[in-house]
């Protein structure tokens, strides 16, 4: 029985997720399987991978053959190089001690280069966030003014009809008072 280490696809359309399963090369993608070892989620940014390494081993040291995009994951993780480094221990090239110092080695690396990703990944969204903020609050300094201007545009001209006004009761005015003193000497001639 041909043993593979493969993705079986859930989720819901567009948006999968994997289970990293032990199946039977004959059986269908998302049929029946022997073991979930794990989950991929491409969907996250970096994307997110968590394998029960130890079980992967195992079932890589008996013979299970992994697809190529869970070998590929399973080379992210560290698995291949710890089977690498056991088949070194079995022949006798290292011993255990050593082939235990290198993968720690190897290890902080990676953990090092994936924290490093995840900060450069948040700086990035922070400073795009921070120039959005910017540009929405000069947008809104450039409404401000604008509303200002026609205010005072709107209080000038009024301003403007006021004065204009002023003078023009001022004549009618002047002109009344000369009208009522005619009137008055009309009736006594």
């Amino acid at each position: 029985m041909p043993v593979k280490i493969r993705l079986a696809r859930r989720g819901r359309r567009k948006m999968a997720m994997y289970d990293v399963v032990v199946a039977d090369a004959r059986a269908p993608r998302d049929g029946r399987f022997i073991e979930k070892i794990g989950t991929y989620n491409p969907n996250t940014d970096p994307a997110s991978i968590n394998i029960n390494n130890e079980r992967a081993l195992q079932w890589l040291l008996n013979g299970a053959q992994p697809t190529d995009t869970v070998k590929a994951m399973l080379s992210y993780r560290g698995v291949m190089l710890k089977k690498h480094l056991q088949i070194g221990v079995v022949k006798g090239a290292i011993t255990q001690e050593q082939a235990d110092a290198k993968f720690e080695a190897w290890l902080k690396e990676k953990e090092t280069k994936i924290q490093s990703k995840v900060d450069s990944i948040g700086k990035a969204k922070d400073e795009a966030r921070q120039k959005a903020l910017e540009a929405e609050a000069a947008k809104n300094q450039a409404r401000l003014d604008a509303i200002k201007a026609r205010e005072e545009e709107a209080k000038a001209a009024a301003e403007a009809a006021a004065a204009a006004e002023a003078p023009a009761e001022e004549s009618a005015e002047e002109s009344a008072p000369e009208a009522s003193a005619e009137g008055d000497e009309a009736p006594q001639a």
